[in-house]
């Protein structure tokens, strides 16, 4: 009997040693990250930075596999289903914790299913205008909306994503009766937008400069609490519209049951990237702030997002099925 015992202890340290040795082992094999949205955007231009980092670091190719539609929400039910092993991640968008509210029904659950692995960047939206419109300051802007009610339009990069809730945030504060009209894509909703095709775009600061270095649109004010360091001369929203604050973040998520271990490597992997001067330097001429954490911290941020956001949801009666 002890004997039998004896073997049945001795397999089981060797089952624990042998996911131990896995786990330092990791990663072994190639990284995918899924991205919930098109390819070109900016979430994707960051994923693909920190993608480069982290195959460098570990020899291993990192995969980044774009997955749009639903505001963010197909790409992230897939990787709740993916294998809780640190191979599949998830870079989203700040979509991830206004989801939970916005939508009637999610096929997952935000806060069980996926659990933090860093904080990545935070990045103003800015709210631009075709030259053509004629207004050069947001107050002419809404100036112009309230005395064509329901006749205008606004575009966003798609239904869910963070550019139509700022949109819609800004008409529920506003009080302004407009369309909306989403695109599939960042690209394509500035492009309508130069043409005049849309009244306003709330876009990522990022995507948005070559166009207002070109001239091909006006920037009227940033969604941040705070003024953009590319664009100081620029006014937040809030000057104009009080309690429209909008920070657009990006960052990394993984499976709810990936081991600990694993996702502290990769948060501590992701904020040495994040961190180095090259890459801070970089995303930095597009307006994006890197701002790595721990994966509790950003657990921790998710939840107060979902909270926080969802309460402009609700006041702004904001639904999507």
């Amino acid at each position: 009997m002890l004997t039998r015992i004896a073997k049945v202890l001795t397999l089981a340290l060797l089952a624990s040693g042998l996911q131990a040795q896995a786990q330092d082992k990791f990663p072994s094999k190639p990284i995918r990250i899924v991205v919930p949205f098109v390819g070109g955007s900016q979430v994707d231009i960051v994923a693909r930075e920190i993608g480069r980092g982290l195959q460098t670091a570990w020899g291993q190719a990192v995969i980044i596999d774009n997955r749009p539609g639903a505001g963010g929400t197909i790409g992230s039910r897939l990787v709740t289903q993916a294998d809780a092993d640190g191979h599949t991640l998830l870079f989203t968008s700040a979509s991830h914790a206004i989801n939970p509210t916005l939508y009637k029904k999610l096929p997952y659950d935000t806060l069980k299913d996926l659990r933090g692995v860093s904080f990545g960047t935070s990045v103003p939206n800015v709210l631009v205008v075709a030259p053509s419109l004629g207004v050069k300051t947001a107050p002419e802007l809404l100036a112009m909306i309230r005395a064509k009610p329901g006749q205008l339009n606004f575009a966003s990069a798609g239904v869910g994503s963070g550019t139509h809730f700022n949109g819609e945030m800004f008409k529920a504060m506003a009080k302004l009766d407009i369309v909306h009209v989403p695109y599939k894509g960042t690209t394509d909703a500035l492009i309508d937008t130069t043409a005049g095709r849309s009244a306003y775009y709330w876009s990522p600061l990022g995507l948005t400069l070559p166009f207002i270095k070109d001239g091909k649109l006006v920037p009227l004010a940033v969604s941040t609490a705070q003024r953009a360091s590319l664009m100081p001369d620029v006014p937040v929203i809030s000057d104009f519209v009080p309690g429209v604050v909008y920070d657009h973040w990006y960052g990394l998520v993984a499976p709810a049951k990936t081991p600990t271990p694993i996702v502290e490597q990769i948060s501590a992997e992701v904020g040495r990237i994040l961190r180095s001067p090259e890459v801070v330097k970089s995303l930095g001429a597009q307006g994006v702030t890197p701002a790595p954490n721990t994966p509790a911290e950003f657990d921790k941020f998710i939840a107060s997002e979902i909270e926080r956001l969802g309460m402009v949801v609700k006041s702004a009666g904001i639904q999507l099925e």
